[in-house]
């Protein structure tokens, strides 16, 4: 009877190094390409992706290469302004066509995959004169190829950079990592860095169940 409490014990101990084995990737950064949408003449994290967003004339869209935390509050956002004028002065409207103004941010070195570059510092603007029905991902293509996508439709890369590597989590991100502010100051909002709180109470939960098996195991023991 006595084998009871030990078995509970080892049971609690494997829950615990699981739960706490896991936390690490919660606080992971990705290198990745982030969608931004300019409505406003500002920059928001788009709330669709680029092969479903179908953007009407006078849109602007951004994308921004960086290591960055998954999340909106913290993703870096585009270095150039959501300014649709500034992007597509120079292209007429056309019959037919609508035009979506694109802004290509690939980044800093120190976001790089190893071995690359980005193929230019400052961020790079076009004009896209598409079709009607088109989607920002076609918009994107007609004025950055080539793209490159994995097999689950994540872009990866854009005019050919990176030419590896899609979204591959990053376990100690670096400093400068966090999100720009509009004024182009980082930050990291406090706590970033460490486990969710979701997971500190489901570690809790954990333990007190764990815990209370253990105790009716040594009380029936006795």
């Amino acid at each position: 009877m006595r084998r009871r409490p030990r078995t509970a014990a080892a049971v609690l101990l494997g829950l615990l190094l699981t739960l706490i084995a896991a936390s690490p990737a919660l606080a992971a950064g990705y290198r990745y390409w982030s969608f931004w949408d300019g409505a406003g003449g500002t920059w928001a994290y788009a709330t669709q992706g680029p092969s479903t967003a179908r953007p009407a004339d006078g849109t602007v869209y951004g994308f921004r290469f960086s290591v960055s935390k998954d999340a909106a509050a913290e993703a870096a956002r585009p270095r150039a302004a959501a300014d649709f004028e500034a992007v597509c002065a120079g292209t007429p409207a056309a019959d037919g066509k609508k035009r979506v103004a694109v802004v290509l941010d690939f980044g800093v070195p120190e976001d790089a995959p190893g071995g690359e570059r980005p193929p230019q510092d400052a961020p790079r603007t076009a004009c896209a004169q598409v079709a009607p029905e088109a989607t920002a991902a076609e918009a994107l293509a007609s004025v950055a190829k080539p793209l490159r996508y994995n097999g689950a439709a994540l872009l990866c890369g854009i005019s050919g950079y990176p030419r590896t590597g899609c979204g591959e989590p990053i376990a100690d991100p670096e400093p400068g990592a966090a999100a720009p502010s509009a004024s182009g100051s980082a930050s990291a909002p406090a706590g970033s860095g460490g486990p969710s709180a979701g997971l500190v109470a489901g570690i809790a939960a954990v333990v007190a169940v764990a815990a209370a098996g253990v105790w009716q195991s040594r009380r029936r023991g006795r």
